[in-house]
């Protein structure tokens, strides 16, 4: 429940304040319609999916510009190296003076920046480029475009292929975990954000949310097929949120043309 609460002082001019006045106003259905139109700013009116802003926002989040392991990188870390043993000197602590605990806040030393210890980014590194799993863990991103949709819609008209990016955007998100992101970046374009996956485990993911989207959608008692082209992008830090997608989107454009020659062979 949201309250509003305003406290006033009465006082008369002889004897100071007398009493404490409080005013408490209900301001739940204003609080619940605050919380909607926020709500329908971050997310896709057709789907309840998280919308294009609010995917660049969460990925954006993520990234910082500084890339793990660069010269700027390394500067900085021992550049905050030195001001935490500068700190250490001033106030006593060192080898003779008190003991410096792994739990330290760093509010109470060294000023903190955005390339100091202290500022709690953990670095998004994305796994290797080269054709072997190297074993390493990242925040894929897993751009997806459903095939056949554009044929449905001019068939059997928007209304159908609404229901079918409704059903598509539930069945990707039943194929997720909780923590993971499903955003509908527009049209029929979807993007997943995975974190702590490794290149197989991202491979393995795009297989099962295809399987999870072929299976035909029934929409006012007729069955209607699309099918999906996935591409697999790794974020990183040193890129923007744009930058990451737009790999995500050439790679699904790759694997796309790809499977369209291999079924033409086949015919």
């Amino acid at each position: 429940m949201w309250v509003s609460l305003r406290n006033s002082v009465v006082a008369d001019t002889a004897d100071g304040p007398r009493f404490l006045l409080t005013h408490v106003e209900d301001i739940e259905e204003r609080k619940r319609h605050e919380l909607q139109l926020a709500h329908r700013a971050s997310h896709d009116a057709l789907t309840g999916l998280p919308n294009s802003a609010e995917l660049r926002a969460r990925l954006g989040a993520r990234l910082c510009s500084r890339p793990p392991g660069s010269d700027a990188d390394a500067y900085a870390s021992a550049a905050s190296a030195a001001s935490v043993a500068a700190f250490q000197e001033a106030h006593g602590f060192g080898s003779d003076g008190p003991e410096v605990f792994d739990g330290y806040d760093a509010a109470d030393g060294p000023e903190r920046g955005p390339a100091g210890p202290y500022d709690h980014h953990v670095h998004v590194v994305a796994p290797s480029d080269g054709p072997e799993d190297d074993g390493a863990k990242g925040l894929a991103v897993l751009f997806c475009d459903l095939d056949g949709f554009k044929s449905i819609n001019d068939r059997f008209g928007h209304h159908t292929g609404d229901a079918v990016l409704i059903e598509v955007a539930r069945r990707l998100t039943n194929g997720v975990r909780d923590g993971d992101t499903v955003a509908r970046l527009g049209g029929d374009e979807f993007v997943v954000l995975a974190d702590g996956l490794g290149k197989a485990d991202a491979q393995d993911l795009a297989v099962r949310l295809r399987n999870g989207i072929i299976p035909p959608i029934r929409v006012d008692g007729r069955g209607v097929r699309v099918g999906a082209s996935f591409g697999i992008g790794w974020a990183a830090c040193g890129m923007s949120a744009e930058e990451v997608l737009q790999s995500a989107d050439q790679r699904m454009y790759v694997e796309k043309r790809s499977r369209s020659k291999a079924s033409r062979r086949a015919g």
